[in-house]
């Protein structure tokens, strides 16, 4: 890395050892998962950059924007309205939440049995891994679960800690409650960064965010194309990018990728046979570099053409009504987009049940992996009924239930390609 990187690294008081050791070990991990790959797109070239800048290129960008004077806002999870934090010209990061970093030092402070991501946001901070972090002036949680609630409690004495109440139901009353909590936030961001939010701003925020989910959108119909153009892991990969980079630019990086889909689909083009085992990856989110189970699922003789998730359709099925004209118009716009996120901390979650099998059965898969990070209770309940219904429909799961470590690499590979080898046309 270059001395710039370095000395701004330090001035963001990283441990500049651990920090030059965890990039050499995830450009490894990185090449080996991902530019091993063969016939991939042109238009990947940009996402592999953007990923092997991710600590550098960006963050001297949002470096660049602070001493401009505006805010940077970090976030772990999609209920944070990104629409409001760019109508306060604020700009919204994703935080590192995806390996087993500073795990020693996380487990002072949370219990052991606490789940992979909320250990790895707590350990890359203690372990000063994490440029993005170092470099938020707000950090926003918010209470999708027991473990992060109570975490968020302790985190807070270590960054600048702000908590949205997610409701547990979705009755008339529950929706008060996050109309409340959504202007809660605005008021937070406007004190933040001293900018009102207009109807101007706001209403141009929607259409960067909403471009943003309908080019995701777009990649997701392209890739259901059968053979399937693209790799499950390179859509991965896109969608978690797609919460560090800059949203416009994103917009457009991503359909010149869509473009070059499109004329691989007219040249029947595939990254895999047209016969290959077509799964759908469900459940728990996949913060970078959690790439551990796409690559074992793809190596094992499937292609992953679906991700029920955060990291997935969860995020990006949904826009924001446009059509909104005054900040309380676009403001209720916002708080109904938000409430039909089918996260598993809503009960009861028959939307969430409704969506997979839909899903499935839009993506013609073979089979669905339902992913679970270790101690997750939401997810790990849901799966039992998501196996259920998708049993009752005539499609076949296999429950993963795993962490970030690399330890079980070799019991998972043996209980995938059992799978794939099952649902083989």
């Amino acid at each position: 890395m270059s001395n710039e990187y370095t000395k701004m690294w330090e001035k963001l008081n990283l441990d500049l050892d651990a920090h030059d050791a965890l990039l050499e070990v995830l450009g490894k991990f990185y090449g080996d998962i991902y530019l091993s790959q063969q016939n991939r797109l042109k238009g990947m070239e940009y996402l592999d950059f953007v990923l092997s800048e991710v600590h550098g290129l960006r963050i001297k960008e949002l470096q660049e924007a602070k001493e401009k004077g505006q805010k940077v806002v970090g976030t772990f999870c999609i209920f944070v309205p990104e629409e409001l934090t760019l109508a306060a010209n604020a700009i919204q990061v994703g935080l590192c939440a995806g390996a087993e970093a500073g795990k020693e030092e996380a487990e002072k402070i949370v219990p052991r049995n606490t789940c992979a991501l909320i250990k790895s946001f707590i350990g890359f901070k203690l372990a000063r891994l994490c440029p993005f972090t170092e470099s938020c002036d707000l950090v926003v949680g918010e209470t999708t679960c027991d473990g992060k609630k109570k975490a968020y409690e302790t985190f807070g004495q270590y960054v600048p800690m702000y908590v949205m109440e997610v409701p547990q139901q979705k009755n008339a009353s529950d929706r008060e409650l996050w109309k409340t909590e959504i202007l809660r936030y605005k008021d937070k961001l406007e004190e933040l960064t001293g900018n009102k939010i207009t109807a101007e701003k706001l209403k141009k925020a929607i259409k960067t965010v909403n471009d943003k989910r309908r080019v995701l959108q777009r990649l997701n119909k392209l890739r259901a194309v059968i053979p399937t153009p693209i790799s499950g892991r390179d859509v991965l990969l896109i969608n978690q990018i797609s919460f560090y980079d800059d949203p416009v630019r994103f917009t457009q990086k991503i359909n010149e990728l869509c473009d070059e889909l499109e004329e691989k689909i007219k040249a029947s083009q595939g990254v895999v046979p047209e016969n290959t085992p077509r799964l759908l990856l469900s459940g728990c989110p996949m913060a970078v570099p959690n790439w551990k189970l796409p690559y074992i699922i793809e190596g094992s003789g499937a292609v992953v053409v679906g991700e029920e998730s955060c990291i997935g359709t969860r995020n990006t099925r949904d826009l924001v009504d446009e059509s909104g004209e005054s900040v309380e118009e676009m403001i209720e716009a916002i708080v109904d987009r938000y409430l039909k996120i089918d996260c598993a901390c809503f009960t009861p979650n028959q939307e969430r049940l409704d969506n997979i099998i839909s899903l499935a059965k839009e993506l013609k898969v073979d089979g669905v992996i339902h992913y679970n990070l270790l101690f997750c209770q939401p997810y790990a309940h849901e799966s039992i009924k998501i196996e259920k219904a998708l049993q009752e429909n005539g499609i076949p799961m296999l429950a993963i239930e795993t962490d970030y470590s690399m330890e079980d690499v070799e019991q998972l590979k043996t209980r995938v390609e059992a799978f794939v080898e099952m649902v083989t046309p």
